[in-house]
């Protein structure tokens, strides 16, 4: 997803819309679009770019500024979890490593050419195995690292 597109599916996913958007970032629904689109060379600034992805509720600008840098972002667990939250992880991380392995046997199935629709597939099942795998790593170190348990650096 480009920048462009992350800032347009943020504004769909905020109640009220443009208007919505507009007044929260303190600018007309013209002036926002205009900066949306770049007319005349108009930008809408990071700040208001974050400011309105938290309106949006969502993390569509830093995944898509991620995506254009080449990785992924991924939203770190801010709440306390437990054993049994580390094993949904897992579970989600075997489901993903799962569909990713069908969607490979599906581009070879036909002719051994993995096209570009599918190689589209094969980045967002990758994408989705990275992030999933990150967030299992943050929460194995919320729930065992030392400095959550009070160990080496705990009492610090």
């Amino acid at each position: 997803m480009g920048l462009r597109q992350a800032k347009l599916d943020m504004i769909e996913r905020v109640k009220g819309g443009w208007d919505v958007a507009a007044a929260y970032l303190g600018m007309s629904p013209a002036a926002l679009r205009n900066r949306i689109y770049e007319v005349k060379d108009q930008k809408l600034s990071d700040e208001k770019s974050l400011a309105l992805q938290q309106l949006s509720e969502t993390t569509h600008y830093v995944d898509a500024i991620a995506q254009a840098s080449g990785g992924v972002f991924v939203k770190l667990p801010d709440t306390e979890c437990e054993n049994e939250d580390l094993m949904k992880k897992f579970n989600q991380l075997y489901v993903l490593l799962g569909n990713f392995s069908r969607d490979f046997d599906s581009a070879l199935s036909n002719d051994c050419i993995v096209d570009k629709q599918e190689e589209a597939v094969l980045e967002r099942d990758v994408i989705g195995i990275q992030k999933s795998a990150s967030e299992l790593l943050a929460l194995i170190v919320r729930v065992y690292g030392i400095n959550h348990r009070g160990g080496a650096h705990g009492g610090e």
